[in-house]
């Protein structure tokens, strides 16, 4: 399969690893395949200790654009059995987005709706161009955006989460942003200088500290107060122990 045929494309140079999805044609609608090559582009850049973070973007003029139809004519054809696989799937994606020891940026141009606006949202980082598009349609259709709900209800308050869900709203970047799905909206003709500027933050931090703050900021969701301190308190402990703490108290020392 040559490169322009793969559903997913990965590579990895310093500090950074860019995954694209690449099926520009079908708006990079989600797939078996897409999916995928997800997974296995996102445990990639895991195991390589070189890389700091990792980008997700769409080849083409939108981002992801949810489930093409050929899969969606499979769910509404597939039996109880196939459509739990088939919904277990996207889930482990969303859950080693989440589980991913470095940080994962969304870089959103153009739309990202249905199951592509959940692909963004479950990032730890999402930067948009001014003219990008956010919205769950699920409903349109009848259809329940289950999954992404855990995540949303993460991101935004409960009234507007409740609000996008349920009218299948379309919003802009800076709406997006106003609600908290989205960190940074950069201008169409800067953005890939200016989301070079932002990710580029991530090549001198520690691995191992960023990895930390990161499991314990999700660890630490929905824990009683005094628990979450507990928690903060062997992370505290593990980050002291690191090489990265070590030589950084060594240099500062100095």
């Amino acid at each position: 399969m040559t490169d322009e045929s793969k559903p997913v494309l990965y590579s990895a140079d310093g500090f950074l690893a860019r995954i694209i999805l690449n099926r520009p044609d079908k708006r990079n609608a989600l797939n078996e395949a897409m999916i995928s090559g997800l997974k296995d582009s996102l445990a990639e850049a895991e195991q390589n200790e070189a890389v700091r973070a990792v980008t997700i973007s769409g080849a083409g003029s939108d981002f992801c654009s949810g489930a093409d139809l050929a899969a969606l004519q499979k769910i509404s054809n597939a039996s109880v059995a196939e459509n739990l696989d088939d919904a277990r799937s996207l889930m482990e994606l969303f859950l080693l987005i989440r589980r991913l020891k470095i940080p994962v940026v969304a870089v959103v141009r153009g739309r990202a709706l249905a199951g592509g606006c959940g692909l963004a949202s479950a990032c730890d980082l999402v930067l948009a161009s001014t003219t990008a598009r956010f919205g769950y349609p699920e409903v349109k259709i009848g259809f329940v955006p289950a999954m992404v709900m855990a995540i949303l209800r993460r991101n935004v308050p409960e009234k507007r989460a409740f609000e996008l869900l349920t009218s299948g709203l379309e919003i802009s970047a800076e709406q997006a942003k106003v609600l908290g799905l989205v960190n940074e909206v950069f201008s169409d003709d800067s953005f890939d200088q200016a989301v070079k500027d932002y990710v580029g933050r991530f090549e001198n931090a520690s691995r191992s500290a960023v990895s930390l703050t990161k499991r314990l900021l999700y660890q630490v969701d929905g824990m009683p107060f005094s628990q979450a301190l507990e928690a903060g308190v062997d992370t505290n402990v593990i980050a002291r122990m690191t090489a990265d703490c070590r030589q950084g108290i060594k240099r500062f020392l100095k």
